[in-house]
């Protein structure tokens, strides 16, 4: 299997993964999840979003919900909060639609996670590049990326 970006930085902090491959011609989170054999629950998107004041976050939530933007904006300790558009993901983050990852971006953000990903042993995000997943223990996740879990689901 070919190492990701994510892969290599996992490998070098010493993180434990589950890499794993998909056909990248999918690209909506719930046929990702199946295709994994997953619980849609445990499979976690990536959002970035940008404040009124212009500061970035990034949210990771399982691809079967909705970010709820109130939630987010208070977890992140701003007004409001809005999904940027989808043409300033590339130059932002480095990653493109459907391979972002909150491992690896070209700056480092604030990264939030669902609460709910604590029910799970092992949590699934994108490895990113389309076609790529990586399988992590919540803990070891949010350890890495320096986030918090907290309830941001609709």
């Amino acid at each position: 299997m070919e190492k990701t970006n994510v892969m290599r930085l996992l490998d070098t902090a010493g993180v434990k993964y589950e890499p794993r491959e998909y056909d990248s011609a999918i690209v909506d989170g719930l046929s990702v999840a199946r295709t994994l054999g997953e619980d849609p629950q445990s499979v976690f998107k990536t959002l970035v979003t940008e404040s009124e004041k212009k500061t970035y976050f990034v949210f990771s939530i399982p691809v079967n919900a909705e970010l709820n933007l109130k939630k987010a904006a208070r977890a992140a300790g701003v007004k409001s909060i809005e999904m940027i558009p989808q043409k300033e993901l590339l130059p932002l983050t480095g990653y493109l639609h459907g391979g972002c990852s909150p491992i690896g971006l070209k700056k480092p953000f604030p990264v939030f996670i669902d609460e709910t990903a604590e029910l799970f042993d092992t949590v699934f995000f994108s490895a990113g590049k389309r076609g790529f997943q990586v399988g992590l223990n919540p803990m070891d996740f949010s350890s890495y990326c320096k986030a918090s879990f907290i309830d941001l689901v609709k």
